[in-house]
């Protein structure tokens, strides 16, 4: 076994407890991950952005060349005339071949500049398209931040409310209830109690026989009232 291939894998391993213990942390601290994602996307639409710059200045710089040498072949034509005309054969000649040579260069330019344009076009997309998706995770994070403590607080007050005992409240209003039933009994019991005492039976005796006595009495007055006022009608 290599000592370089023994200190590779426990770099591996290593690693692998890393990837782990960051995950754990995202996972309680998703903010931490949204903005990893978030800057990992904002450093390659710089890059991105970079590279944009670069094939719109190679357009430029093919735009550029392809002016220029339809520029010359312009001036070569006029040149080209005036030689024919003037019966220059060796300089017709010359400027001929320069025209074929900037055709040549004109037609790989035009190639080169359609697909540059095409290039640039296609980069400027992917940057729209990256400026996008950044956009999008951003507000995806707010949203999901602001789910996470939601649910985290419906959580929290499902745990206090789990965590909420009524045993001992109830308890103690059974024993409240129990003492209220106990000391009704005893009410209801002395009650009963002095009903039944022969004192009291006795006082409510004489009681009633007043009353019969004061009735008697009413009946033996009206029945008095009653004979003399008879006995003045028969005297009448």
């Amino acid at each position: 076994m290599s000592n370089g291939g023994f200190f590779a894998r426990m770099a591996n391993l290593w690693t692998g407890f890393l990837n782990l213990w960051v995950s754990d942390i995202e996972k309680e601290h998703p903010e931490i991950a949204y903005e990893n994602s978030i800057n990992s996307m904002v450093e390659k639409y710089s890059q991105l952005k970079r590279a944009t710059a670069s094939i719109i200045r190679r357009r430029e710089d093919i735009s550029g060349r392809l002016g220029k040498q339809r520029t010359e072949l312009a001036q070569v034509d006029v040149e080209l005339q005036t030689a024919v005309d003037t019966n220059q054969d060796d300089l017709a000649l010359i400027l001929l071949q320069k025209k074929q040579a900037l055709e040549s260069e004109i037609a790989e330019l035009d190639g080169e500049a359609s697909q540059a344009a095409k290039d640039a076009e296609e980069a400027k997309t992917a940057l729209m398209d990256v400026q996008t998706e950044i956009n999008k995770l951003k507000a995806e994070k707010d949203r999901m931040l602001a789910k996470m403590a939601s649910a985290k607080a419906r959580i929290q007050i499902q745990d206090q409310l789990d965590g909420l005992s009524v045993a001992a409240d109830v308890k103690a209003l059974d024993g409240v209830r129990e003492h209220i039933k106990n000391v009704d009994a005893q009410a209801r019991l002395n009650k009963e109690l002095k009903e039944s005492n022969v004192d009291e039976r006795l006082k409510k005796l004489r009681a009633q026989t007043g009353d019969v006595s004061a009735r008697r009495q009413l009946e033996e007055l009206k029945a008095k009232a009653a004979a003399a006022k008879a006995q003045t009608t028969k005297t009448l």
